[in-house]
């Protein structure tokens, strides 16, 4: 077999298994109805189904990513999509809801291994096909975008044939097949660190990783209120535990996270900046517009997933062309115009205020598919161009959780805009954030040029 054919089907691997995060953070939310008939919830309850798999998602990539670099990318791929096809065959048998959360973070750990794997072994699955790493990395990053997109109307069909239970067992045969494609296609890992288990983990800052995921735990939860009599101390809590993070970073050697040398790379910051305000206006069509469907509309949920649908398809269908754009025209110049585009079909969502016909809706959200698959790919490849080869895992993690934040702020700001009712009147006052969003995405996109780390 050839080194491209090679590369090909390790890339496919790597892709399904990255695909498994934003699928899962997505689909499951067609199920929160049976499983509160099922296990008898109230609705507060039933969102930590969601949250455990946010919360653990968000703190765990950066970690994931941590791990990838120090000790071997593909490694950490195969230990990961193991926990999750352990973790999901068991999960349906769970006696109550509180496992099945528990079920739920266990699978988002094992999830958030891909894509910082991913990214850590573009570099040498491009010396092996002999291609430019925007090959792989665009269509890495393509099942990354487009899986969120589909999540809704999977699980619908999931849900509706089999039950609750098929959103975890549906994880198994992709595991296992990630597992196989990539242990037997994928490069082995170069040499990484070695040494007694004791120095590995002294040199490894646990109380740096513990204050970090505490701290993102902690303000996660107070944005998302899912301790209401406790917000501001939750706020506060996790404040505190940043700062107590960023002293002990600024002194520890070798730190989880580099904060001075992150601070130097303005580059990289403007990525991180511009890619969770980015999620910040696609997540707040992603989450508003399905209510805004089923409230004012009247649309039954299953066709509303199916009018959902165009954004998983146009990202499939343009990801090769942005990639070769990115080739021919470079990162910056695709990006700006993918900017462009975004606050284009931001401001297009308002006719939204006037009807909700199914046509208009089909195309408003195939217009908004445009930029959402360049400015991730942008993103993404301008991450990859703005780190060094050793950083790259952690980088992709915390690249990976600016999309859960840009998603958590949209929450909040639509729960903020839906308190009064969700009609029109009010999705047109968010359609309105969204530019202004749009706006400052556009500014940080004409800020950013690409410079590689020394």
């Amino acid at each position: 077999m050839s080194n491209s054919s090679r590369t090909g089907l390790a890339v496919a691997g790597l892709s399904l298994g990255t695909a498994l995060n934003p699928l899962n953070s997505s689909m499951i939310a067609v199920a929160l109805v049976v499983l509160r008939a099922d296990f008898g919830l109230d609705v507060a309850t039933v969102t930590w189904v969601v949250t455990s798999f946010y919360l653990t998602s968000a703190a765990g990539q950066p970690l994931m990513g941590r791990l990838a670099d120090r000790f071997g990318p593909r490694r950490l791929f195969l230990w990961g999509m193991a926990l999750v096809a352990v973790t999901c065959a068991l999960a349906p048998f769970a006696p109550n809801f509180a496992l099945l959360c528990v079920a739920r973070a266990f699978m988002a750990l094992g999830t958030a291994t891909a894509y910082p794997s991913a990214v850590v072994m573009v570099a040498a699955l491009a010396r092996q096909a002999n291609v430019r790493s925007t090959r792989p990395l665009g269509r890495i990053q393509m099942a990354n975008t487009s899986a969120a997109a589909v999540g809704p109307v999977v699980g619908g069909l999931l849900v509706s044939l089999v039950g609750w239970q098929a959103l975890f067992l549906v994880n198994v045969p992709l595991a296992l097949a990630a597992i196989l494609m990539v242990r037997r296609f994928a490069p082995a890992d170069g040499e990484r660190e070695r040494g007694k288990l004791r120095d590995l983990v002294r040199d490894s800052d646990l109380p740096g990783i513990g204050a970090f995921i505490g701290a993102l735990v902690l303000v996660m939860m107070a944005a998302l209120n899912v301790l209401p009599a406790y917000r501001w101390w939750l706020l506060a809590a996790g404040l505190l535990l940043a700062a107590s993070f960023a002293w002990r970073e600024l002194r520890f050697k070798p730190p989880f996270l580099d904060l001075r040398l992150l601070g130097r790379n303005r580059p990289l910051l403007l990525v991180y900046l511009g890619f969770a305000l980015f999620n910040g206006v696609y997540y707040f069509a992603f989450f508003g517009l399905p209510q805004l469907l089923q409230t004012a509309g009247g649309y039954d949920p299953g066709i509303v997933g199916l009018l959902m649908l165009p954004l998983a398809a146009i990202s499939v269908v343009l990801t090769p062309f942005a990639v070769r754009g990115i080739d021919r025209f470079g990162v910056r110049r695709v990006m700006i115009a993918g900017v462009v585009l975004l606050v284009a079909a931001s401001g297009a969502m308002w006719l939204l205020t006037a009807s909700l016909a199914a046509p208009l809706v089909l195309v408003l959200t195939a217009l908004l598919g445009v930029p959402y698959c360049v400015v991730s790919i942008a993103s993404s490849q301008g991450m990859y161009l703005s780190t060094r080869l050793e950083e790259r895992g952690v980088a992709a993690g915390i690249f990976q959780t600016c999309r859960y934040l840009g998603a958590i702020t949209a929450t909040v700001l639509i729960g903020i805009f839906y308190g009064t009712g969700v009609s029109q009147a009010n999705w047109g006052l968010m359609v309105f954030v969204m530019l202004g969003l749009g706006a400052v995405v556009f500014v940080v996109s004409l800020a950013w040029r690409e410079q590689r780390p020394a």
